[in-house]
């Protein structure tokens, strides 16, 4: 009975270790990531990073081709000559400007959106802009 007890001690004892080695032994990569704070940022590099990951924009919008969605290009230069909000659209609190008949797609995801930070958003509009022509 002594030598299971101890047997088990000893394994218990390695599985710890190990999970020691690989938790705290691991290499830290210095690029900046979607998991690290905003703040570390441009927000135009966490834009991208929503806009590609997360946020899945990926999905419909190209930067200078339509694909479901309008171009980020096209968006960014419809907002910009129109004064309009993107952070208030892609919160769901303004109509769509750039191409309405593609709101009732795009609803499908004011669900992400709107749980997103303004910081968050701010970043997707930042990055958006960043690509006008």
């Amino acid at each position: 009975m002594k030598k299971i007890i101890i047997c088990a001690f000893v394994l218990l004892a390695f599985a710890c270790k190990k999970q020691e080695t690989e938790s705290f032994g691991a290499a830290v990569d210095s690029e900046i990531s979607e998991g690290m704070p905003a703040k570390d940022q441009a927000p135009e590099e966490l834009g991208k990073q929503i806009f590609e990951g997360k946020g899945n924009c990926v999905a419909c919008h190209q930067v200078d081709q339509k694909v479901v969605g309008p171009s980020i290009q096209e968006i960014a230069s419809i907002y910009k000559a129109k004064g309009g909000d993107i952070v208030a659209f892609i919160k769901d609190d303004a109509k769509p400007i750039v191409d309405p008949s593609q709101y009732e797609v795009m609803k499908t995801n004011f669900g992400l959106t709107k749980a997103m930070s303004v910081e968050e958003l701010k970043a997707l509009e930042a990055y958006i802009y960043s690509n006008a022509k």
